[in-house]
């Protein structure tokens, strides 16, 4: 083995050359002088940004610089409360991305809290107690059960060891460690001891390469940002454009250049939507209100409307789709009966089925479990007030062998109490098995033996039958194709203890248990809910391919002859497209697998628990983390799920699709008053209204309408259907799919209205300006009420704030032309009451066609789709991929009924539908 630059020593310089050490450890001088070379066995942290720099980072997006602009552009104008409310905007925004960028350095703080605070070292010949940070290569470091190797250590000496490696590789079994072994930093011991000498530390060490990942993996931008900003761009430069029009026509019109100017600079103010971050703010305030009563924890705001972009969830396996706790799933006993086992972690208590019917437990099972129990030196602990669940102390595999015998209604203390064990064999790698031997009451011994199957039913071990021998072998075989890890259990009663614990001769095979990681109670729907969402699930795991295909196998996810990618053999980021279950997949495979999927065209979401998952979930345009795995995960995440429930995190799709929704819904509302406002002061002069409105009451308009109608439209419910709909492509802007049209168009409606009312009040010698005023403001406010969200029968009265705001606002709007301090403030004439209710009259007609012509269906769905059909697909990704398995959802959920899923063992050999990229549809607001 070499210690190479990749593992953080000289580069091609032998392990054995530069650490040898003897059995007394280094000396203190030869420690302290590694150090200053090497430095602390602590993770590398990266240079922070200062706060100056954080806050510039925001102050540069487009919209935010729009926004100050337009702030400046008020404070000219002396528009002071509208000033104040834009920069407070800012301020919160600004805010919001600055501690967003802090957390990066929490996820690093994070790992410090995994790593050893102390670790066992011999220094000078003599055992002692050294901080993990002052360990340095060489250093002879000793481990027992329950410890967390503080550094990466080449193992000189084993007994008995095996290492939770799942915080690091996704495994959800105990790996055994023999001498010339390595155990990795952060990992746990569960059982045995041993030493080894240390070969990594720091950021070389296993640990540390992680968290290297994580500093240097940046969170991309969420696809509501890109929108807006790219929304930004195109406003700023639509707004100006527009605005120098009107300047230009005016000034050649005759009129003053210094009110022309004013005016132009009030157009570019009205024009751009600066209650929409007010708007945003809200929507997502309100959605991470919701969603924190779902148990699910927001850390940033943006990350609930990504959820409703996402179109493929990468999930990790152990402890997010499965307990992440052992338990025997399966037992068949000596005569060849399968019985299965159910319940809840280590919790002894459960029940056990047969051919799905509940039964009781019959005696070969209970002498089945009984052997389980004694062969076994794990315990468990019954919850406390820090930990609500029963826990195992000792290899999480034999504690799942207790809990099994406890849901056989043996109780572990009295049985072990009535057969003392009186000798053992531990287990060996060589052998592969257990031994122990227990004394009964009657002064004989009980000697029982469990293992590989392969090494516990084979003679002289045991006695049986070559029949019997088969029998239980091909059962084996058929668990283990399961993906379960299957134990052989033997045992028998004889006068005298065997004279070698190790070689017993002549036992009785007892029978099989298959111990796995089970599903999470209702995982095995989560696919479902998924498909009918238009999302695709994926499984990314470190386990082993059959167990990632058994466990796909129960999701719905995987299905006889469909591949699953190893990442032990070849680059996964480039496996088929149709994959939907990856095994063997290291953090930095994980990180390409998002990569390759968010290069087609995908927002990815990415689920975990694990130290492992951590540089996923911020390289994911949304990290899941689960609120009861590592602190690391929940601080590289975007979304905790506190209750470790998969499925809220298809509520929480729902809920940033309503919130994208509503933003979209706003952007109609505004978008379309300001092309409105252009279009009247651009055509105006054409039909004899020489200046249709002055600056002050433009912006009295837009006071009025952005600001509270605007920011209450954000708090629309969902429209029915959400979560039965393909989420929106990725690449559409955020007015695609028919919003600028709708904009054009209603803006065109409410300019045709106002100008019509205005001409007509010039030819009838009535006070024109003020007309054009009132109409306009309460055009657009109608407007609100007809683009809000459609609702299904007896869904309740809805958003009420929305007709109090506009109710409110067109009471300000006539007391424009009514109150005399208004009169003078904004330039307007007083109207009669037969006026006012002409323009009311009018102004309603705009909203009114929009309610008409509005479409009696909601959006399409998978569901209604003919069985056979495949969803309307977008514009296909840039690089022309024919990816994921047809488009997310597309292909999985057409023609499989509601729950988008084919029935395990139905023939579902559709050809392959290419896939367009994430998919969209048209029936928005």
């Amino acid at each position: 083995m070499w210690d190479g630059p990749e593992h953080g020593g000289p580069g091609g310089v032998p392990v054995a050359a530069d650490l040898s050490t003897g059995p007394a450890g280094l000396a203190s001088a030869e420690a302290a002088a590694r150090l200053r070379a090497d430095g602390p066995n602590a993770a590398v942290v990266p240079a922070r940004r200062h706060l100056g720099g954080r806050v510039l980072h925001q102050l540069t997006d487009p919209l935010v610089a729009l926004l100050l602009a337009a702030a400046v552009v008020t404070a000219v104008l002396r528009d002071y409360p509208d000033t104040a409310v834009i920069v407070l905007v800012v301020l919160v925004n600004t805010a919001i991305g600055v501690a967003q960028e802090v957390r990066a350095d929490r996820a690093i703080a994070a790992l410090d809290q995994l790593a050893a605070p102390t670790a066992r070292v011999v220094r000078d010949g003599r055992d002692v107690v050294l901080p993990a940070a002052d360990l340095v290569r060489g250093d002879l470091v000793r481990v027992e059960a329950g410890d967390v190797v503080p550094a990466d250590l080449l193992l000189a000496e084993a007994a008995r060891l095996s290492v939770d490696e799942s915080a690091l590789t996704g495994e959800s079994v105990p790996v055994t460690r023999a001498v010339g072994g390595e155990a990795s930093a952060g990992t746990v011991v569960t059982t045995g001891r041993a030493t080894g000498t240390v070969v990594r530390t720091g950021a070389a060490s296993a640990l540390g390469r992680i968290t290297a990942l994580v500093a240097s993996t940046r969170p991309a931008a969420t696809p509501l940002q890109r929108r807006l900003a790219g929304l930004g761009r195109m406003l700023g430069f639509a707004a100006v454009v527009l605005s120098g029009l009107v300047f230009v026509i005016g000034v050649v019109g005759g009129r003053p250049v210094v009110d022309m100017a004013v005016t132009a600079v009030s157009l570019v103010v009205a024009a751009v939507p600066e209650s929409l971050p007010a708007v945003v703010t809200l929507a997502l305030a309100l959605g991470a209100r919701r969603m924190a009563g779902a148990r699910a924890i927001p850390r940033r705001l943006h990350a609930v409307e990504t959820l409703g972009s996402v179109t493929v969830i990468a999930s990790d396996k152990t402890g997010t789709l499965t307990e992440g706790r052992m338990a025997v799933q399966h037992a068949v006993t000596g005569d060849g009966s399968r019985y299965g086992v159910t319940g809840s972690g280590y919790a002894p208590h459960g029940a056990v089925h047969q051919r799905g019917e509940p039964v009781a437990v019959p005696d070969g099972l209970r002498s089945l479990a009984r052997a389980g129990l004694l062969c076994n030196d794990a315990t468990l602990t019954p919850p406390t007030d820090e930990r609500p669940e029963w826990a195992a102390v000792g290899d999480p595999l034999e504690a799942a062998l207790v809990a099994f015998a406890a849901r056989c209604g043996l109780d572990p203390e009295l049985t072990r109490a009535a057969w003392p064990r009186v000798a053992e064999h531990p287990f060996d790698q060589e052998l592969r098995r257990m031994t122990t031997v227990h004394r009964s009451c009657d002064r004989r011994y009980l000697v029982v033996c469990k293992g590989a199957p392969e090494n516990v039913l084979a003679a002289p071990l045991v006695d049986a039958s070559a029949e019997e021998l088969a029998g239980l072998t091909a059962a084996a075989h058929r668990l283990a194709a399961e993906g379960l890890r299957v134990l052989a259990v033997a045992s028998a009663v004889v006068d005298a203890p065997p004279a070698d614990p190790a070689r017993p001769v002549g036992l009785r095979p007892v029978g099989l248990v298959a111990v796995g990681d089970p599903l999470r109670p209702g995982a095995a729907d989560i696919a479902g809910s998924f498909d009918d969402a238009g999302v695709r699930l994926l499984l990314i795991t470190g386990d082993h391919p059959a167990t990632a295909a058994a466990i796909g196998g129960q999701l719905g996810l995987w299905h006889e002859g469909d591949p699953v990618v190893r990442g032990d053999d070849g680059d996964p980021a480039r496996a088929h497209p149709r994959a939907r279950v990856f095994a063997r997949t290291q953090p930095e495979q994980k990180l390409d697998i998002i990569a390759g999927l968010q290069s087609r065209g995908h927002v990815v979401a990415m689920t975990g628990d694990g130290v492992n998952d951590a540089p996923a979930l911020r390289r994911a345009d949304i990290g899941v983390a689960m609120g009861g795995g590592t602190e690391v995960a929940r601080q590289a995440a975007d979304l905790v799920l506190v209750d470790d429930d998969l499925s809220t995190v298809a509520t929480a799709i729902g809920e940033g699709r309503r919130i994208y929704d509503n933003i979209r819904r706003f952007l109609r509302y505004a978008l379309s008053g300001g092309v409105a406002e252009i279009a009247v002061m651009l055509l105006g002069p054409l039909f004899g209204l020489a200046v249709p409105l002055l600056p002050a009451q433009i912006l009295w308009v837009n006071l009025l309408t952005h600001g509270v109608p605007g920011v209450a439209l954000g708090a629309e419910p969902a429209e029915p259907g959400t979560l039965r709909r393909a989420p929106r492509s990725p690449s559409e802007s955020v007015l695609g799919a028919g919003l600028g049209r709708d904009v054009l168009v209603t803006g065109g409606l409410i300019a045709a209205v106002v100008l019509g009312a205005g001409v007509l009040a010039a030819r009838w010698d009535r006070p024109w300006q003020s007309v054009v005023f009132v109409v306009l403001g309460l055009a657009q406010l109608g407007v609100a009420l007809a683009v809000r969200a459609p609702r299904a029968r007896g869904a309740g009265r809805g958003n009420r704030a929305l007709p109090v705001a506009v109710a409110v606002s067109a009471l300000l709007q006539v007391a424009g032309v009514l109150l005399p301090p208004l009169r003078e403030l904004l330039g307007t004439e007083p109207l009669g009451a037969a006026e006012l209710l002409a323009c009311a009259a009018v102004s309603v007609l705009p909203g009114l066609v929009l309610r008409l012509a509005r479409r009696p269906a909601g959006p399409a769905t998978f569901a209604d789709a003919a069985p056979g059909d495949a969803a309307p697909a977008a514009t296909a990704p840039p690089d022309g991929t024919a990816a994921d398995a047809a488009s997310p959802g597309v292909g999985a959920a057409a023609g499989a009924g509601r729950s988008g899923r084919r029935a395990p063992g139905s023939d579902d050999r559709r050809p392959a539908t290419r896939d367009q990229g994430p998919t969209s549809r048209d029936a928005r607001p």
